[in-house]
């Protein structure tokens, strides 16, 4: 996943096309997509910043209901395989 253009380019191609100027010239100019400048513009007139959205989501924990017994077993036995283990989870 590639990062979020910086919020100084954002805020000089949303200033361009707040002075006027024509979307695709402004894409053309800072060489971004007409797209980005769309959506940019509009950020900044919903929210007042041109600052991107958290990048991904949440991701829950999948063995989060099965911690106590994890570690109980590792506990009991140190030597536990995670496909031992796997197979005491499934039953």
């Amino acid at each position: 996943m590639t990062a979020p253009i910086s919020n100084d380019l954002r805020e000089r191609v949303v200033a361009a096309v707040q002075n006027g100027e024509s979307v695709r010239c402004v894409a053309s100019r800072f060489e971004v997509a007409v797209s980005s400048v769309v959506k940019w513009s509009q950020r900044y007139r919903a929210t007042g910043s041109v600052s991107p959205d958290k990048m991904g989501g949440y991701r829950k924990r999948i063995l989060e209901p099965h911690r106590a017994f994890i570690i109980e077993r590792i506990n009991q036995t140190s030597h536990l395989t995670l496909h031992g283990l796997k197979a005491e989870l499934a039953t």
